[in-house]
Formats: C-alpha cells, sequence, structure tokens
C-alpha cells in the first residue's frame, strides 16, 4: 500500500529544495531501507533521491516561513546518497560465495527486484552512483558492474570523515570530546542506513573500534517509534550527497553529546527563532 492511501487530512511536504520540485515531476518510490529491508517512502525528483519521514506533533502546529500548519502533522524529504539505498540489492546481485568475488551483471538486471518496480526508476542515476563502490566491465556496448569490497570501504570511510568534521562543528559538547568518542558517533549514525555485516563490521575493525559499542547508539534509536522520526532528519541532511545543512541542539549539556529525538525539541526550536525575531 502506497504511503498517502488512507490518509485523509492534508499533510505538507517540505522538500529539501523546492525549486527542484517545482521545477521538475517528482515521483514518490517505494523502496526497501537499505537497513532493515522494510518498505520505505522516497521522493525522486530532478535526479535527487530524499528519505520521506513523518512527523505528528500532537500538541500544537507548525510554522514554515509564514505559514501556520495547524494540525501539527507534516511530511519532510531529506537527502540521501542513493548509494546507501542501491548497496544491499548490489551485494545481493553479485551472489558472493566465500573468497568468491562474485559475478558481473549491468544495472537493468541488478536494480530489477520483484514488487519493488521503484527502483527502476533509479537507474539514470545508477551508474554514476554506483562506479564509486563498483568494478566495471566493458563489453562492446555493454557495462558490467559488481561491488568491490575495498571500494565500498574507502566509501564509508570518506562518509565518517565527513561525518565527523560536521560533528565537531554542530555543537561546542561534540568539539569538546575525544576524537574516538566521535567517530564512534559517526559510525553509529551509518549503522541507522548500513547493515552489520559486512559493511559496519568491516569498517569497525578498519578504525579499531568495538563494533557492539559503535553500533549500540543505532540500535537504541531504531527501536523508537517512526512517528518520533526527527532523528532521521539529521541523519539523512548528513549523508545525504550535498547536503550542507545543520543541526541545532536544544536542553542541558550533557556530558556525552547526542543526537535529540523527542518532537519537543524542535517546539522550543521555533520558540527560540520566535524570541530571536522580537
Amino acid at each position: 500500500m502506497a504511503w498517502w492511501e488512507g490518509v485523509k487530512e492534508c499533510r505538507l511536504l517540505i522538500a529539501s529544495d523546492p525549486g527542484a520540485t517545482g521545477n521538475g515531476v517528482g515521483r514518490f518510490l517505494s523502496l526497501r531501507h537499505p537497513k532493515s529491508g522494510k518498505t520505505s517512502c522516497y521522493l525522486f525528483v530532478n535526479g535527487l533521491l530524499q528519505e520521506l519521514h513523518w512527523f505528528k506533533q500532537s500538541y500544537g502546529s507548525w510554522f514554515v516561513g509564514d505559514y501556520v500548519c495547524e494540525d501539527g502533522r507534516l511530511y519532510t524529504a531529506t537527502p540521501v546518497d542513493p548509494v546507501f539505498i542501491m548497496l544491499p540489492i548490489f551485494e545481493e546481485a553479485r551472489m558472493k560465495k566465500e573468497d568468491d568475488p562474485g559475478k558481473f551483471r549491468q544495472l537493468d538486471e541488478i536494480i530489477f527486484i520483484h514488487d519493488y518496480p521503484g527502483y527502476q526508476h533509479l537507474l539514470s542515476i545508477a551508474e554514476n552512483s554506483m562506479q564509486v563502490v563498483c568494478e566495471i566491465k566493458e563489453i562492446g556496448s555493454s557495462k558490467f558492474f559488481r561491488l568491490d569490497d575495498s571500494k565500498v570501504l574507502a566509501w564509508l570511510y570518506h562518509k565518517v570523515c565527513e561525518l565527523k568534521e560536521t560533528l565537531s562543528v554542530l555543537d561546542k559538547n561534540y568539539a569538546a570530546r575525544q576524537e574516538k568518542d566521535t567517530l564512534a558517533d559517526a559510525v553509529s549514525i551509518l549503522g541507522e542506513y548500513v547493515k552489520d555485516e559486512p559493511w559496519l563490521n568491516l569498517l569497525c575493525n578498519h578504525l579499531k573500534l568495538n563494533s557492539v559499542e559503535a553500533t549500540r547508539e543505532a540500535l537504541e534509536v531504531e527501536n523508537l517509534s517512526p512517528a518520533s522520526g526527527s532523528h532521521l532528519v539529521f541523519q539523512s541532511n548528513l549523508l545525504g550527497k550535498g547536503s550542507d545543512q545543520k543541526s541545532t541542539k536544544t536542553g542541558k549539556p550533557a556530558k556525552k553529546a547526542k543526537v535529540e529525538t523527542e518532537s519537543k525539541n524542535i517546539k522550543e526550536m521555533f520558540s527560540r527563532a520566535s524570541r530571536r525575531r522580537n
């Protein structure tokens, strides 16, 4: 069932690039979440893949610019690197066994997933996106792709470095933390979108981190109600290709900086913004 079926209320959708959604034709795609494998909804418009999140704020209204969304319910769309979404299906497609690196496959064959026709719409960006983590063979005019472990590890390490740099300037609490702790936080964020086997454990071994400790926070967040969702927006902003948005933390400083997940923090954010305007 599509995400909008059975919904009678009008809800506001905020996309990360309003200009893009206004100039192009967007599609809502049902894809498998790269971590859980469960069906999730994405917005694909002008070559940009965005993950949809549902926010429900039952005790108040949302302020979006000068517009008030009175019922407090809305959707947001935040950019996500398509490599995260396609990594699991490319892993399955190579049919790797033990030390065998697996098979080379053509793109249209790889992204043909039964019951998930939405992947077919990603064919236009699959080649450019996945060449960073794949070996490619050309036979005549055809290209064949096979996931490469070393390239995936290098890509994950690059993501960790970007996250670690972002976290260090995000909040003074993060800046004061030890580098190893910040590194573990970055890995835990990646853990929301990357499976433990083989990729997250492989990354932890490379970074000499305890995989259980590094993924503990990610597992705790994963068990939260989907309606709270604000942690996903934070992570999508950091993990999305080309995204430079920042998140604001509220509340008392803690010894260990954590991503705030309660919806009341967003209400406090708008309250602070109103006071600044006054």
